[in-house]
């Protein structure tokens, strides 16, 4: 029976570009796995399955009312907007998430582009390479000023998985750490004070963004903030695009008055005239700070182990019920 239970993966290629194992998840039932899914194929890709997975495919309540055999979704994902859960639940559809699988991956990029401003490894390999240093005449040179970044402060917003992590390795390399949450903590490490975001925004080097994107934080980067931060603070968002007010955030990056490293967009793809592609002062990686090996097989190992407990009878990581 569980080897006739159809598996349809509608969009497995960001996960699993061909480096990882699909067949744990073969073992459960008859899979197909699709690299990528359009909206206009969906419905026909999922129509007898039981079992769907999905990381950006969107499943609305007008797809799931045409897929009668589907009684499980798996989103690919720690987010799960891409699923109508209330539909979900009113059809009696389990849909599940991959939490917790990969902070210490996106911790890592969110230092990832605070070093590449402080330091500018990429600029200075490149001076090299075009023969800057073998005709300098001194020993050494830079090209612009170098940044310690011990004793400086790191705003970090937020302090789940991520922003827990974030906080660790500030820690470590010596920074004082000012942290806002929802509500006021005083359970923190030594070095952590937690701090208003007026306060955060004022005090700090660096802010790195850790919160979910809800209709009270949209752009919450903006004209009013930016003005409040300390000329040449370092902005990182490797949270959701839509913590920041993009055209806001370039005017302010191009003025120097700040710099930025984003993984996220308000728009991905993003659109060409995205204000933020052209901006100076700003380092962009295409959303991939979750995708090191080690954290993909993580998610996809997590994935499988909520299918394996729906086909025997239980429900992990449920997020519709």
């Amino acid at each position: 029976m569980i080897n006739k239970t159809k598996i349809v993966v509608l969009d497995g290629f960001t996960l699993n570009p061909g480096d990882l194992s699909w067949a744990p998840l073969q073992q459960l039932g008859e899979l197909t796995v699709y690299d990528r899914t359009s909206a206009a194929d969906t419905v026909a890709r999922a129509q007898d399955a039981e079992i769907v997975l999905t990381n950006k495919t969107l499943l609305g309540a007008d797809v799931l009312a045409q897929l009668p055999k589907l009684r499980y979704v798996g989103v690919l994902a720690t987010g799960y907007n891409v699923v109508d859960l209330a539909a979900a639940k009113a059809r009696d559809i389990v849909v599940t998430n991959v939490p917790g699988y990969g902070p210490d991956a996106v911790a890592q990029m969110v230092f990832a582009h605070l070093l590449h401003h402080t330091q500018q490894v990429g600029a200075h390999h490149q001076a090299v390479a075009n023969g800057m240093w073998q005709n300098s005449i001194d020993f050494c040179f830079t090209l612009s000023p170098l940044t310690s970044l011990a004793g400086k402060t790191m705003g970090v917003v937020g302090y789940g998985d991520i922003g827990s992590r974030v906080v660790n390795i500030a820690l470590a390399l010596g920074m004082k750490v000012l942290l806002n949450t929802r509500s006021e903590r005083t359970d923190l490490p030594d070095g952590v004070v937690w701090a208003t975001l007026d306060e955060l925004y004022r005090e700090s080097h660096a802010i790195s963004l850790h919160c979910p994107l809800t209709d009270a934080n949209a752009g919450m980067i903006n004209r009013d903030t930016l003005a409040l931060m300390r000329d040449g603070c370092i902005i990182i968002n490797t949270a959701r695009g839509g913590l920041v007010d993009e055209a806001a955030l370039a005017e302010a990056l191009n003025a120097g008055k700040v710099r930025a490293g984003v993984d996220v967009l308000s728009t991905e793809p993003p659109k060409a005239d995205n204000p933020l592609l052209t901006a100076a002062n700003i380092s962009i990686t295409p959303h991939n700070a979750w995708a090191t090996t080690e954290a993909r097989q993580n998610l996809l190992n997590i994935a499988i182990n909520n299918v394996q407990a729906f086909v025997d009878g239980k429900v992990i990581n449920c997020v519709n019920r």
